[in-house]
């Protein structure tokens, strides 16, 4: 049976590789991203919507769209986030708010009105896109892993407060990914990284994408922080 996913920063990157992997199984797939290109198919089971997370009357009006076109939504997919990297001593309060409204204000956001929906069907599951540095932490990054570890307190509260609804929660951590955010960063840094994943390579989106598909049928794990990152965080 197709589900209807709900997915957030999808016009590029690990959002773009989790929102066609949901397609190519068949489900139906709505995006929502700032420029509206979401998966760029002329399909009937893709909508691309155009819309910020972090304005609540977008989030609401995308969800309403979404599920005119495709009925209740069955899996939410809470992608997208930012970065504003620089040193603490460098880092403006601007720096810092920015990327909390994005990543965990925004996330909030998606997770309240897609609640709402499943609650009333009594199932659905929320994914959450964390990353490792919440649990390694990042050199120039206290406001990008302060909000990804702050998703896992967020997934584990609507876990435990949906659950009795058929609702799971639950984050995955990516490691490095090879995506244009990651590209941003320093060939030291990157080599940095590769010297540390057991694993010796960096991550593809589809990687990070088999992990979502896990987590929209896996109805018995919620409360979970799931690593896509090669061993890097060593499951922390």
């Amino acid at each position: 049976m197709p589900k209807h996913v709900f997915v957030s920063g999808a016009s590029r990157g690990i959002g773009q590789a989790i929102a066609q992997a949901f397609f190519e199984r068949g489900d139906f797939v709505s995006t929502l991203d700032r420029s509206g290109a979401g998966l760029g198919l002329a399909d009937p089971r893709v909508l691309a919507l155009t819309g910020s997370v972090t304005d609540a009357d977008q989030v609401a009006a995308a969800f309403d769209q979404a599920e005119a076109a495709f009925g209740k939504l069955d899996v939410l997919v809470a992608n997208a986030g930012m970065t504003r990297d620089r040193l603490i001593l460098r880092m403006s309060d601007a720096d810092f708010a920015a990327t909390w409204e994005t990543n965990v204000a925004g996330t909030f956001r998606q997770a309240r009105r897609a609640a709402r929906s499943m609650a009333a069907r009594r199932s659905g599951a929320i994914v959450l896109i964390g990353s490792v540095v919440a649990a390694v932490g990042g050199v120039g990054q206290a406001n990008y892993a302060a909000s990804k570890a702050a998703l896992e307190g967020l997934a584990r509260a609507l876990a435990r407060e949906l659950g009795p609804r058929g609702i799971t929660a639950n984050v995955i951590a990516p490691g490095f990914v090879e995506t244009d955010m990651t590209a941003a960063l320093s060939e030291a840094t990157r080599a940095d990284y590769l010297r540390r994943i057991p694993a010796g390579r960096f991550a593809q989106p589809r990687d990070v994408a088999q992990a979502a598909l896990f987590l929209a049928d896996a109805s018995y794990v919620t409360g979970a922080v799931i690593p896509v990152d090669g061993g890097l965080g060593m499951g922390h």
